[in-house]
């Protein structure tokens, strides 16, 4: 049905099941069994069933709509966007249908549909009283209100891409349309009651601002139908006309008779810029649109007649009328179960209890992560790390001495050491050469795709930073007022340094682990191999008869190297004991007390991470005690190294002059230190695994705010290459204004007679003509004939909700006219 406002039409979807994609949420990433919630899985499908059946123009759906937007927002704390609910909605206008699986678009599309809800209400109302119109104007103002927390509060939050029909230009241009009819109402019912023509000017400039940028918003739309914006052209000009038409009436009763003539000849430029669109708008406005033309038209023949005959007032062009003041009723108004929605819910509340809550909110979930990596963090750092560094440095002093390796030629001059049959048969069951290739194959797979995700991030902010440096170009420093990108975006730049850090240190850093592994990589394929190709690669030595000096020497070095063993022992078993700690230290019972005290203490405020943070510091004191550890390990070592130092002095000086086991000493002690190469690759490989896979994390939410970054710089440029390119029209308009006042002024100049010099020439006083009495010729109202009666003057439809200025009649009837000449009856 044609109508002269607008109204939204729903989105729609498919009826589907939210409960079975929780349900499966629940199961696999917490640990509450999900039948603890069977009541609020079937409460949040039928939730989901009224709303998308509430598409109808009846009152009782706002609340099924706002309910179940209300338990959105509040289990959006429980569980995180992404909880992967189905569902596709179809554009207002396209015929595509998009989907995605994200709690937040669920909840746009119910606050979308709210909106149009609200509008068909008002469409659906009597316009014709004054109860219908205001009533109208508050529907209209709340989905304006609704489209504005949509657009403010909950697009921003959807960590994707908005659909098309909810991006920032077609949302500005929805709200604006919206704002416009809301106070085409209030303008309507000012007309209704009769109210001061001034102030209904006022009004109507204020709808035609609404309509003016609705429009142009629209245009940069790529959703926002043709139709549309031909009907909110024809509505800006048509309000314009109607604000000065009323403008006239306002000078008409001040006795401004020329400012009259000249707000009159404005409206009608304004009519005739309208009805250009007559070929794309419905019947009623075009309808409008000619009663408001004729009204004018008439108002303007008689005002010049009046003027010309009788006040000879001067017509000030269109460059010297006062821009009309103006009244703005209509304000985008957000429902306080929209705004507030936890203020809904509750025991006593209009939507009830709050569905999952006894689950554990999904902030608690990250806070435990980031106490989690806190932990391990300050653990390996300060306690396992130091340790294996100290251990490390006593294996560099061993391999320096030749240690083990001179004691177990000398005295086990055939065959393998112990020790390195056990290091060589640990190798072989850990296939010890493939396991270092295929982790580092793996490694360079993972830095490839943190290298690749962090470039895609690098991208769109060098893309971002050329766009905004070529539209600076073109407009200039002094017009393109926004930061730079690099200031706009410090905190992202500065992690593109960060990141780009961390990525050449790691290039080091495996770099230093290839160049360990092929130092010692023929000696590991030896330790991989058969026994008898290890023994075969260890030369013999000939017995020899120790004396007592070497003996006793001897002695003094293998119980210093026995220590060593125990020093290295008693660290594996504080590490694992420290991990076990760590293991053990479970948050979760401390957290979900101070998560019970926060919704005890303050019900409405969502759960933050943030807000665990002394709960963390406290936590964290008892490792402390643990660090004195590694002092205490330091101490140790240090005494331990004196003495290995001066046995193996001792050790040396006894066997001088002695080279029999020299060869066999090298072959042992390479296969020693490719064992402990072995090893520490493989720590260093495990360090560099956990690494790439924390950092791709990292550069996963740096790409992620860099692409939310640059969609936005890319909204918020093309806002202002529009308020630029509208600024450069009204300065056209602007300077063509002031040639046209030149032009008058010239014209009016020439034209112009001076008074005599010496007289003093009165202006006329501006009287109505008054009325004739039966039966008298009155000058004033010209010369009337005999013959057909006079016709009635005609009567404009008045109707109060259409802008057609009710209580209007056209003047006419029996006066005559020169221009039509003298006729006799």
């Amino acid at each position: 049905m044609a109508m002269n406002i607008l109204f939204l039409p729903f989105r729609r979807t498919n009826a589907v099941s939210m409960s079975a994609a929780i349900k499966q949420y629940i199961s696999t990433k917490y640990d509450q069994h999900p039948d603890m919630f069977k009541k609020d899985l079937e409460a949040i499908d039928i939730l989901r069933t009224n709303a998308v059946n509430s598409l109808e123009a009846h009152v009782s759906g706002v609340q099924k709509l706002t309910a179940y937007a209300a338990q959105l927002v509040w289990i959006g704390g429980k569980f995180p966007i992404d909880v992967r609910t189905p569902g596709g909605r179809e554009s207002i206008h396209a015929q595509s249908q998009e989907s995605q699986n994200n709690l937040r678009f669920e909840l746009a599309n119910v606050l979308y549909n709210l909106a149009s809800l609200y509008t068909q209400l008002a469409v659906s109302l009597n316009r014709s009283t004054s109860d219908g119109l205001k009533s109208a104007c508050n529907y209209f103002c709340q989905a304006a209100g609704v489209i504005s927390h949509l657009k403010e509060t909950v697009i921003p939050e959807l960590r994707t891409i908005p659909p098309e029909d909810m991006d920032i230009m077609t949302l500005e241009s929805i709200q604006q349309l919206l704002l416009a009819q809301a106070q085409e109402c209030f303008w309507s019912k000012a007309v209704k009651d009769g109210l001061k023509d001034g102030l209904i000017a006022k009004l109507a400039a204020k709808v035609s601002d609404f309509y003016d940028q609705a429009a142009e918003f629209g245009t940069k739309s790529d959703i926002i139908s043709t139709e549309w914006i031909h009907h909110m052209t024809a509505k800006l000009h048509h309000f314009a006309a109607a604000a000065q038409y009323r403008a006239s009436r306002d000078c008409l009763d001040k006795q401004k008779y020329g400012e009259e003539v000249a707000r009159l000849r404005d409206s009608l430029t304004y009519v005739n810029e309208a009805l250009k669109e007559s070929r794309w708008i419905n019947k009623i406005v075009l309808g409008d649109l000619n009663g408001l033309k004729a009204r004018v038209s008439e108002d303007l023949k008689r005002a010049e007649k009046d003027n010309d005959v009788i006040y000879l007032m001067s017509v000030p062009p269109k460059s010297e009328l006062k821009t009309l003041d103006r009244a703005g009723m209509a304000t985008p108004r957000i429902p306080q179960e929209v705004s507030d929605p936890f203020s809904a819910l509750g025991d006593k509340a209009a939507f009830g209890q709050p569905l999952f809550a006894r689950l554990v909110p999904y902030a608690v979930h990250v806070a435990v992560s980031i106490y989690d990596e806190r932990k391990e963090r300050l653990v390996n750092s300060t306690i396992i790390d130091e340790l294996e560094a100290l251990t490390t440095k006593l294996r560099d002093l061993l391999q320096s001495l030749n240690l083990p390796a001179s004691l177990q030629a000398l005295e086990k001059p055939l065959g393998l050491p112990p020790s390195l049959s056990i290091h060589a048969e640990e190798i072989r069951q850990q296939d010890g050469l493939h396991k270092l290739q295929r982790a580092m194959h793996e490694i360079r797979k993972l830095k490839a795709n943190d290298e690749a995700m962090y470039q895609e991030g690098v991208g769109l902010l060098t893309t971002e930073a050329a766009e905004d440096d070529k539209a600076r170009s073109k407009h200039g420093t002094a017009r393109w007022t926004r930061q730079p990108s690099h200031q706009a975006a410090e905190k992202l730049y500065a992690q593109v340094k960060e990141i780009d850090g961390y990525l050449k240190s790691a290039a080091s850093s495996d770099e230093l682990v290839r160049s360990k592994f092929k130092e010692c990589e023929s000696a590991i394929q030896t330790l991989s191999g058969t026994k008898m190709d290890l023994e075969s690669s260890v030369p013999s030595s000939r017995r020899v008869t120790l004396t007592p000096a070497v003996e006793e020497a001897a002695d003094s070095l293998r119980s210093a190297l026995n220590d060593v063993n125990q020093l290295e022992r008693r660290r594996k078993r504080i590490m694992q004991q420290m991990r076990e700690k760590v293991k053990n230290d479970d948050i979760n019972s401390a957290i979900l007390a101070e998560t019970a005290r926060f919704e005890r203490e303050y019900p409405m405020q969502k759960i933050e991470p943030a807000m665990f943070e002394s709960l963390f510091e406290d936590r964290l004191e008892q490792y402390e005690e643990d660090r004195k550890v590694v002092s205490e390990e330091k101490e140790s070592q240090s005494q331990l190294i004196v003495r290995i130092q001066e046995a193996n002095a001792a050790f040396i000086t006894a066997r001088r002059g002695d080279s029999s086991t020299k060869e066999r000493e090298q072959a042992l002690q390479r296969l020693e230190n490719a064992y402990f190469k072995y090893k520490e690759i493989v720590s260093n490989l495990n360090t560099g695994r956990k690494f790439y896979n924390d950092l791709a994390t990292i550069v996963t939410r740096f790409t992620d705010e860099c692409r939310d970054f640059a969609y936005h710089r890319r909204m918020e440029a093309g806002q202002m290459e529009t308020d630029l390119t509208t600024a450069l029209s009204n300065l056209n308009l602007n300077l063509q204004d002031q040639k046209e006042r030149q032009s008058l002024r010239s014209h009016y100049a020439t034209q112009q007679q001076p008074p005599p010099s010496d007289a003093t020439i009165a202006a006329p006083t501006p009287t109505r003509a008054p009325q004739p009495e039966p039966g008298i010729w009155n000058p004033a109202q010209g010369i009337k004939f005999g013959g057909a009666p006079p016709q009635q003057p005609q009567q404009v439809e008045s109707n109060v909700h259409h802008p057609a200025y009710p209580n209007a009649n056209v003047k006419g009837g029996g006066q005559w006219d020169v221009s039509r000449g003298v006729r006799f009856g």
